[in-house]
């Protein structure tokens, strides 16, 4: 029986033994620690399907009767919704991560398309790519393909991890930003990470690193900057050492960043609420003048 007002013996023990985020592990860690295994277990199961790069259609034209498929009932089929864009709202350009491809986005492109972003397109870039900036070069001539394509003068991005540094590589020092409206990046390393160190053979991997000369060329002064960017940061990503450096830290950049409580790096852009934020952030009307990145506005999940 244990005696009131003692402590357990085994308490001093088990904080020696374990690291300290386990020692205070929390229901919601549990939680989002699951989710994260889920979510693995089911994107295995589709990245087969997202390895080849996505078909490219012209956008339709509405017919003279106002359908936008030209269906007697006005209501399009879902492969007219995900091409037609809406004439007030640019197309939305998914990017992936690190080792990932497009199917990553599965859900959050069908909920895009629920609700009113009517052309949406998943780029795809090699797994072999190592180089933040050819790949920016290489998402430069995509951006400006869609378009011309669509008859758009801007897009909007949501970049996931490495993707999101990628688009913000082009839209900061390619020249970008007169193409890109609003860049949202989810658990994207803008500062750079410490994780998994022993992936460092990896040339991709070292320019994700704090100090890298990718991120310091970030850190330099980009007036006139006029993308917006909106970076959803997890107080669960395991991939974020420090959490804060997938925060947007610049003072020429119009930057917001939101926290994101109770889920973990790969939930970022499955999860629903995720999705809600997103959308919220890109039919943001544009602010009339610049401001400082701030940290305004959470989102708990869990």
């Amino acid at each position: 029986m244990k005696v009131p007002g003692t402590v357990s013996p085994f308490l001093p023990l088990c904080q020696r033994l374990l690291p300290t985020r386990l020692a205070g592990v929390s229901v919601a860690l549990l939680k989002a620690t699951a989710l994260e295994f889920a979510i693995l277990a089911g994107h295995l199961l589709l990245y087969p399907s997202g390895i080849t790069a996505e078909r490219r259609v012209a956008p339709a034209l509405p017919s003279p009767d106002g359908s936008p498929d030209g269906s007697p009932d006005g209501a399009p089929d879902d492969q007219a919704a995900a091409r037609l864009p809406m004439p007030d709202r640019p197309p939305v350009v998914l990017l992936h991560g690190f080792i990932d491809n497009r199917s990553v986005f599965l859900l959050l492109r069908r909920n895009l398309a629920q609700h009113g972003r009517r052309h949406v397109e998943s780029l795809n870039y090699s797994p072999l790519t190592c180089d933040i900036r050819t790949a920016a070069e290489l998402l430069g001539r995509h951006i400006e393909e869609i378009c011309e394509r669509t008859g758009h003068d801007r897009v909007d991005i949501v970049g996931h991890s490495l993707g999101g540094l990628i688009a913000r590589y082009y839209a900061q020092c390619l020249g970008g930003d007169t193409h890109i409206r609003t860049l949202v990046t989810l658990g994207t390393p803008h500062a750079g990470t410490r994780v998994a160190p022993l992936m460092n053979a990896h040339p991709i991997v070292r320019q994700m690193r704090p100090g890298s000369t990718v991120i310091e060329e970030l850190t330099r002064p980009a007036p006139g900057c006029r993308t917006r960017f909106v970076s959803f940061w997890s107080d669960l990503d395991h991939l974020m050492d420090p959490l804060e450096s997938a925060c947007v830290e610049h003072p020429d950049l119009l930057a917001q960043n939101v926290r994101v409580s109770g889920v973990g790096h790969l939930a970022l852009p499955v999860h629903p609420a995720v999705a809600t934020g997103i959308r919220q952030a890109l039919d943001t009307e544009e602010p009339a003048t610049a401001r400082p990145a701030t940290r305004r506005g959470g989102l708990t999940v869990a």
